[in-house]
This record gives structure tokens, sequence and C-alpha cells, in this order.
């Protein structure tokens, strides 16, 4: 992807070294992860089969808010003393982050004019070890993830590193992707969809609060897809092998991948973000149509 060179969003808080982790969680693994799968009744222990689930919480059968309003009620997080060393490649990701965050503005803005709606651009935070957000107290081994309230996307930039190592989905298109999905759920709050389908989900049974829960994130990737096809078409950045990268991404992210990889079985029923196919297959069609209208994925079967 060739965004060196290139002007990066305005709309960003650096917060890097301003906390620590909130007592709340147990262990402390190192980066992002900690003993989150605990607190929801995982029974996985802290060994270090528990440290493959936790790298990506934001995408496995966890909903992150939820752990978000627990870790509210928990000892006020700790602060860091001294001034804050960053690293050169943690400070370049931070300015691709930036760029991200640009392109995407850039483009939903073009789509939502389309429309005839208003893009509202959201805030990317950045942080380490954790954070107050809208939602509560973040701590880094939630992962990134929206909160609504806000409106702010939150980022430890650590989880870069750990997707390219722990689950060999590296590559600059592939943490791009990760922003875009994100980027995709503020997408989803301004259309009306995530307090919608939130509220639907506080009122039914756990199975289909799941199934609405892998709705939800389906969109998401979706809405990624459909980004990077306009980024494709419309700044010409991206280089042979980009796509592939966020396809392998999304697909190395599946409920079902995940938890083979992790349990050594799969529970459909406890699914939150799609099988790696479904995953896989929604990004894609967001790629190949580039229409946001095609990515009703309530009223389609996405199985």
């Amino acid at each position: 992807m060739q965004w060196q060179g290139r002007q990066g969003s305005e709309n960003v808080e650096d917060r890097r070294g301003q906390g620590g982790s909130s007592g709340g969680f147990s262990g402390n693994f190192g980066g992002n992860l900690g003993g989150l799968l605990g607190g929801k009744g995982c029974g996985c222990g802290g060994g270090i089969g528990t440290i493959i689930v936790i790298l990506v919480l934001w995408l496995m059968g966890v909903n992150p808010l939820t752990l978000l309003q627990l870790s509210s009620e928990l000892p006020t997080q700790q602060t860091q003393t001294g001034e804050y060393q960053s690293s050169a490649e943690e400070d370049s990701m931070m300015r691709f982050s930036e760029v991200v965050l640009k392109l995407t503005e850039d483009v939903w803005t073009d789509i939502f004019n389309q429309m005839g709606k208003t893009y509202r651009k959201p805030t990317l935070v950045f942080y380490t070890q954790g954070t107050q957000s809208g939602c509560g107290v973040a701590d880094a081994a939630v992962g990134p993830f929206y909160c609504s309230a806000d409106e702010k996307i939150y980022l430890d930039l650590s989880f870069f590193n750990q997707m390219a190592t722990q689950f060999h989905a590296g590559g600059d298109f592939a943490y791009a992707y990760v922003i875009a999905h994100e980027v995709g759920h503020h997408v989803q709050k301004l259309l009306g969809t995530l307090d919608q389908v939130n509220a639907q989900m506080a009122r039914s049974s756990k199975t289909v609060a799941n199934e609405l829960s892998v709705r939800l994130e389906l969109q998401a990737d979706f809405y990624a897809g459909v980004w990077a096809n306009h980024t494709d078409s419309q700044f010409h950045i991206l280089d042979p092998g980009d796509i592939e990268a966020a396809l392998n991404a999304a697909s190395q992210i599946g409920d079902d991948t995940l938890q083979k990889e992790t349990q050594g079985y799969i529970q459909p029923d406890s699914f939150t973000h799609g099988t790696s196919k479904q995953r896989y297959t929604w990004f894609n069609k967001g790629y190949k149509t580039g229409d946001i209208s095609y990515g009703d994925t309530f009223s389609a079967n996405p199985l």
C-alpha cells in the first residue's frame, strides 16, 4: 500500500503512555494481552491457549462493549509515570493509521454525499495499556474497538504486531482492514443500524443476540470492502497482494477458525463475528461491488 507521503487525518488523539492497565483484568501477558475471557466464563485459564484467544477479542465471541462496561466497575486504572518513549516503528504505524483514517474520511464523505447525507468523522484514539472511553475503561486486552457513545475508535498499535506474529495476518492493508472495519461500525451508527440492532439484541435471547451480532459484524466487513473498492479506484495506491492480505486477515479471524485453534472444537451458537468463510465472503463482496446497497446482511443469508 503506497501510503507514505499522503496526508493524515487530524481527527486523532494520542494518549500513548497516559494510562495503565485496569486492575479488573487478570494477568498481563504483554502488549494488549490480558485475562479478559475469564470474565466471560470461558474457563480458559491463564495459559498459552488463552493468550492466542485474547489477541483477537475484538473479533471473537466477546462483546467489547460488555467487557468495557464490566471494567468500568473495577478499580481505577493506574497512571504511568515518566515520559512515554515510543519506537520509530510504532510512530510509523501511527502515521500509517492516520493516513488510513483520512482515506476512510474521503471515501465515506463522498458516499454519504451521493446519498444526500453528511458524514460525521470519527476520532481515532491511540493508547497504551488502558484509557477511558465513552463506553467505560478501555483495557488494551480488548483490542481495537469502536465506541458509539463518543464516536471514537480505540487502538493500541501493538495489536498490528500481534496480528503478524501470532496470526500470520500481517501487511499494511491487513492493518488498514482493521481500521476500516471499525469505521464500518461508525457508518452503521450514522445510518441508524447500530443502535437499532443493539436495542434488538438487548431484548433477545443469547442465541438470537449472537446471530444479530454476526450480521452486524459481517456488515462492517462489507463496508470495509466497499471502502477498499473506492480507495483502489480513486487513489490508485494499492499494491498487488493488498486485497489478498485483507482477505487473509478476514479469514484468519473467523469464529470457527479461532475456536478450533484455541479450544479444539467449534460452537456455532456462540459465534458473534462470523465464520472465516463468511468474513472473507462479505469483505470480498463489498470490494467487488463497491455499493453499500448490497450490504444488507440482515435480510440476506450470510451462512
